[in-house]
């Protein structure tokens, strides 16, 4: 494989991974950080209509609350990814989950609405230094034969995280746990946050590039700017009135990203030392995997939000209620998650993610049946179907898209190659919460009777899960364009009769 000789030519020569057993335990720190992040969002959507009535706040600071830590998220990730390549993964990591833990303190302890937005913007920020360490951690810890087994993990940590996330955010706000209605939400990830800054620091071994790299500091306004111009309209739009000036936005954030695809290259010609490393749109698994992963986020980006609504607004459940609905979903997701990398893509490759694909849109359109035919009588046990079905489609894209995009990547850039994961995710989850205003709130009148809030959320949500459909449909075509079989798998397969050591790249620690 060209990027793993190329990688042999360029890494030094370091200690087998293997020998080193410290790295199933730093697997497991990092893997509590990405826990934490995943579940954090989740549990803020599931206490979404508790913020709103507690705090006072309106639907556009509870829309800024997510999409503010979507947007801090993903204007940081590529910046993020390249810091720690260059300062070092372990550095960054800590330095992120710190600054992470510190702005859930903020939150928890947020005197108004606006204080809130602020911290979830700072949350956002400091996640988008940790996250992006996660996958480059492993991917410089672990060799090619063993990632296989660790994304597999990985994606039951989603799935844990989404289990976990909803249900814990509804027996918080649930408990009013002394008096603080919805902040120990936020205030939870305090000590798991100090467990993980303690022990990440004793357990995971630093690493860098192999070469010295330069922050490109243009480039980092480039992305920051580009990605603001066409989200920040994107998530005001509705509220504001559609005005023309967000429009102009969105299309000179098109310009924006022109210019800087056009100073990456000199920027590469010049010292080597870009934020977005160009040459990893060359690798056809990378470019397909980053165009399947963003689309893929809008659909997340919308369905969450606007299920959340449904159930808490429409249907009038409590946050208990509708946490211990999505439980099924979250099951199916970690179970098809752990199974989809470990047995089932190394035996029939692209066609698990495209089946994903396909399962995903069948339940999606079992829900809107169900949500049609039963009304507002509809019962948990009723969604229960619908949802299982969805939870194995995700499962089964989920945790082998991340195997297949980062599969070739040459180690000195895993950074760089995780933050624009990351960053193309976030950028989708951030378009598809600006969407909802579309989807959702588009389809239904601005002043509601309350006998008129259940009929309408419940058209509205039929609406959007319609657009979702649609979206699974667009990337299973997209689907097309990875490779039949994720490289690693080939070596992995080909290493244990016949280890080949001198086709192994060497690991930088």
């Amino acid at each position: 494989m060209t990027s793993t000789e190329t990688l042999t030519d360029r890494a030094p020569a370091a200690p087998a991974p293997t020998a080193d057993r410290r790295r199933w335990f730093a697997l497991a720190i990092v893997m509590t950080a990405a826990f934490m992040d995943l579940v954090d969002v989740t549990i803020v959507n599931i206490a979404i209509p508790s913020i709103q009535q507690n705090a006072g706040a309106s639907f556009s600071q509870i829309q800024w609350i997510t999409a503010g830590y979507a947007l801090a998220f993903a204007a940081g990730l590529i910046t993020g990814g390249r810091l720690g390549d260059i300062h070092g993964r372990k550095r960054l990591f800590l330095l992120g989950i710190g600054g992470f833990t510190l702005a859930s303190a903020l939150c928890g302890f947020a005197a108004n609405p606006e204080m809130l937005v602020a911290s979830r913007i700072l949350q956002g920020a400091m996640a988008s230094l940790m996250v992006p360490q996660v996958l480059s951690i492993v991917h410089a810890t672990f060799p090619a034969h063993e990632r296989g087994k660790v994304f597999g993990l990985f994606g039951a940590v989603v799935g844990l995280g989404a289990v976990t996330g909803p249900l814990l955010g509804a027996l918080l706000t649930e408990w009013n746990l002394f008096g603080l209605e919805w902040r120990p939400i936020f205030l939870i990830n305090l000590p798991v946050g100090i467990a993980g800054l303690i022990l990440g620091s004793r357990f995971i071994t630093e690493s860098k590039a192999p070469r010295a790299l330069k922050l490109d500091l243009v480039g980092v306004v480039l992305v920051t700017l580009g990605l603001l111009m066409l989200l920040y309209p994107l998530t005001r739009g509705r509220e504001l009135g559609w005005p023309l000036w967000g429009y102009v936005s969105m299309a000179g954030a098109l310009v924006v990203f022109a210019a800087l695809v056009a100073y990456e290259r000199h920027k590469t010609a010049r010292d080597g030392s870009p934020l977005v490393e160009l040459s990893l749109f060359k690798v056809k698994s990378f470019a397909a995997g980053i165009a399947v992963q963003t689309v893929f986020g809008i659909a997340l980006g919308i369905f969450f939000l606007v299920w959340t609504l449904y159930m808490q607004i429409g249907l009038g459940w409590s946050p208990l209620k509708a946490g211990l609905t999505g439980i099924p979903f979250s099951i199916a997701v970690s179970t098809a998650a752990g199974m989809s990398v470990q047995k089932l893509v190394p035996r029939f490759g692209r066609k698990v993610l495209q089946a994903g694909a396909l399962v995903l849109a069948a339940g999606v359109v079992l829900y809107m049946w169900e949500s049609e035919h039963f009304g507002l009588t509809i019962a948990p046990w009723q969604m229960a179907l619908p949802l299982v079905v969805m939870g194995v489609g995700m499962g089964l894209i989920v945790a082998p898209l991340t195997d297949a995009i980062l599969s070739e990547v040459p180690r000195e850039h895993a950074g760089s190659a995780s933050g624009l994961i990351n960053t193309v995710q976030q950028m989708g989850n951030a378009l598809g919460l600006g969407l909802v205003s579309v989807v959702f709130f588009g389809t239904m009148g601005d002043r509601l009777a309350p006998a008129q809030v259940g009929p309408a959320f419940a058209d509205a949500f039929q609406n959007a899960l319609g657009w979702v459909a649609a979206v699974m449909a667009a990337i299973f075509l997209l689907m097309f364009a990875l490779p039949k079989r994720p490289a690693q798998h080939v070596e992995g397969a080909a290493e244990e009769p016949s280890p080949a050591p001198e086709k192994e790249p060497a690991l930088v620690s």
